[in-house]
């Protein structure tokens, strides 16, 4: 299903502009963010983090929108950071000291609190799909690491290769890389730099599924079945699971964790409309009718 760039008039405002990223709406109810730096494999400068923050924020607080793709135009997902732009900056700034704040740029100031990409350590309300072809390294393997589910061609390659560089994966990744593959195997990416391909990420687990001598429209067409089926469920049961799950990705036990979701998130859903319409639909036998989360 090709993408189409006109607004859905169903939408209750436009979304804002992003510098080198298209945005377009492939299916009702999903939204759909094209990296667009082809030339750069779609490295992200540093002004592109805070308008992509404005766009997620966006996304989460548009009633009308339930999932989310992230993908990149050209032969790559995203090769990380714009190294030369960071090049330009040190070069400006040979002693890294605050003494010269014209010049000097903190590390927290290199991108928002979400991140890299506004999505590497972004917390956010609505799901996000990553589709992945070529190269997925640096921040973009960091943005893959914290998307929802990750859909890749299996010509894909994967790497933290911030070490071989001088530098380190900080903009949420060590943490969370830890938490899903175990010490051992985070400490081989992170530490060596390796690459890796679609197939072996699968197995760690950080892949949901590999789409076979896949490009770009055909990945992102296998993460467009995902969002479709997310985006067919309770809007507000797909935000309140999404919640219970990122309570234990964030090291909360299961009974803290289900008592904070009892009487937080699921206090706000329970008995509104679509959980009223979805006992409902079961019960007359028929397809359910959701309307927009109001949560």
């Amino acid at each position: 299903m090709a993408p189409t760039a006109e607004v859905p008039s169903i939408l209750t405002s436009p979304p804002p502009d992003v510098l080198h990223t298209l945005v377009s709406f492939p299916a009702p109810h999903v939204l759909l963010v094209t990296l667009n730096r082809p030339a750069q494999l779609n490295s992200i400068p540093r002004p592109q983090h805070f308008a992509l923050e404005k766009l997620w924020d966006w996304y989460d607080a548009e009633p009308t929108l339930r999932c989310a793709i992230i993908t990149g135009a050209g032969r790559a997902f995203c090769a990380g950071a714009d190294l030369k732009e960071w090049d330009s900056i040190n070069s400006s700034s040979p002693s890294p000291s605050p003494s010269s704040p014209a010049t000097y740029v903190k590390p927290e100031a290199r991108f928002p609190r979400s991140g890299f990409g506004a999505l590497s350590n972004r917390a956010g309300l609505k799901p996000v799909i990553a589709a992945v072809h070529g190269v997925c390294f640096g921040g973009g393997m960091e943005m893959a690491i914290n998307c929802d589910m990750v859909i890749a061609s299996s010509k894909a390659q994967f790497a933290l290769p911030e070490v071989t560089i001088g530098v380190i994966a900080l903009a949420g990744a060590l943490p969370r890389l830890a938490r899903c593959v175990g010490r051992q195997r985070a400490a081989e990416m992170a530490l060596s730099g390796k690459r890796y391909g679609a197939k072996e990420m699968y197995g760690w687990g950080l892949v949901n599924e590999v789409v076979e001598e896949a490009g770009a429209e055909e990945t992102v067409k296998a993460a467009l079945v995902w969002a479709q089926r997310i985006a067919g469920n309770s809007p507000d049961a797909v935000v309140v699971s999404r919640e219970g799950l990122k309570l234990g990705w964030e090291g909360v036990g299961p009974e803290v964790g289900t008592d904070v979701l009892l009487k937080g998130w699921y206090h706000r859903m329970d008995r509104g409309e679509n959980m009223v319409e979805g006992v409902k639909s079961f019960v007359e036998r028929r397809k359910p009718v959701w309307k927009d989360s109001k949560l």
